[in-house]
């Protein structure tokens, strides 16, 4: 057993078990496995979960949204999630909205970058598309389209100056967009560069969403510290990531998940042929890039399939290449990194926020028990 002793939301010491000091509260977890609070690279907070309808994002208010973000921040955080990279929403600026939240206090959640809306190509994987061509969607879920560089440059300030923390592009199409196709590029090299440039002139960085190749590579090629999804990266992107230390955020569950549901709820056939032609390519390429020693985070793509079932990634993770243990350092040391926030999560070592969780039997063992949390804590205050 190991003695953690917690002041001010951070942890002061962790010894061996021995004399209380006088005066401190306790919370008893001996009989649990305690680890530091897990980090999901790639959700979606504060937006609708994924459905059939295409035209779903048009049927809710920002006021609204803001609720749903609410309720999947707190299921997020019950589920031993106590930091996450949101990685856009359609309502611009409603991520940015819920962090500021949860930080006052508000509303219970975990510590959040956020991205503040979608950089895309008009028409691309972050519009809302598949409606009629005479249907107008709101602004404010177009704060991020851009066809130059110099158009790019002016929509990631934009993101910057009304509190995005970092920033989003959409490098190709998407899975759930119809009518852009997955492994097709749609902004180019020197419009990711731009918004790189941009983004580090102010401190910060880019992730960029990219199924196919071409797109993952030209991402790469451009500055982006992080890859979305990458499910169809060949080896050339593979080393590339590797010797460039970027980051792949490779969501290996949800395949699954939309198969199942997907059929189940008649999703588009479009969205259906997508999911099938990136899901086993994406897997085949984890599995590489574990065996290269790429940096691989663990990101979700929370919000296509329900918030608070996060930790089902981890048994494909392992299934598909890694150890329990790198598995989870890839939710904690590595998210961390990711995010620039290696000082603050990621370790229960002096210094770090008391952001921890507990579970019943041993992880290193069943990776699986993850998925049963029994106690969290975020800055030294218990929440569940």
């Amino acid at each position: 057993a190991r003695l953690i002793r917690v002041d001010d939301g951070r942890v002061v010491s962790v010894t061996a078990d021995g004399p209380v000091p006088q005066g401190a509260r306790v919370v008893d977890w001996s009989a649990y496995t305690v680890l530091p609070g897990l980090i999901d690279m790639h959700v979606h907070l504060a937006d609708l979960e994924q459905s059939e309808n295409v035209a779903e994002p048009l049927l809710h208010a920002p006021m609204e949204i803001a609720y749903i973000g609410a309720r999947n921040a707190r299921r997020t955080l019950l589920a031993g999630f106590t930091s996450v990279h949101d990685v856009g929403c359609f309502r611009a600026f409603a991520d940015v909205e819920l962090r500021n939240a949860i930080a006052r206090g508000d509303v219970a959640g975990p510590r959040m970058a956020a991205v503040g809306a979608y950089v895309t190509a008009p028409g691309g994987g972050g519009e809302v598309t598949g409606l009629a061509p005479d249907v107008a969607v709101p602004a404010d879920m177009r704060a991020g389209v851009a066809s130059s560089p110099a158009e790019v440059r002016r929509k990631v300030n934009f993101l910057f100056q009304h509190g995005a923390d970092s920033i989003k592009v959409i490098a190709t199409g998407a899975v759930f967009a119809i009518g852009t196709v997955a492994g097709q590029q749609e902004l180019d090299e020197d419009e990711i560069r731009a918004a790189v440039e941009v983004a580090r002139a102010r401190g910060s960085w880019v992730t960029a969403h990219a199924h196919g190749a071409a797109g993952i590579k030209a991402a790469i090629r451009a500055g982006a510290r992080g890859i979305e999804h990458a499910s169809l990266i060949d080896d050339e992107g593979i080393a590339l990531a590797k010797a460039r230390g970027v980051f792949l955020d490779m969501d290996i569950y949800n395949g699954d998940w939309t198969e199942e549901i997907g059929r189940r709820d008649h999703y588009p056939d479009d969205y259906m042929r997508k999911n099938t032609e990136t899901t086993q390519a994406q897997r085949e390429g984890f599995r590489k890039a574990v065996r290269v020693g790429v940096k691989l985070a663990f990101g979700t793509d929370a919000g296509i399939f329900p918030h608070g079932l996060n930790a089902r990634q981890f048994k494909p993770m392992v299934r598909w290449g890694m150890t329990p243990m790198q598995a989870i350092q890839a939710a904690t040391v590595t998210g961390a990194e990711m995010l620039g926030w290696s000082k603050d999560v990621g370790a229960l070592s002096p210094g770090h926020f008391a952001d921890m969780i507990a579970v019943k039997g041993d992880p290193l063992a069943d990776v699986g028990v993850l998925e049963q949390v029994a106690h969290v804590m975020k800055g030294g205050v218990v929440v569940k």
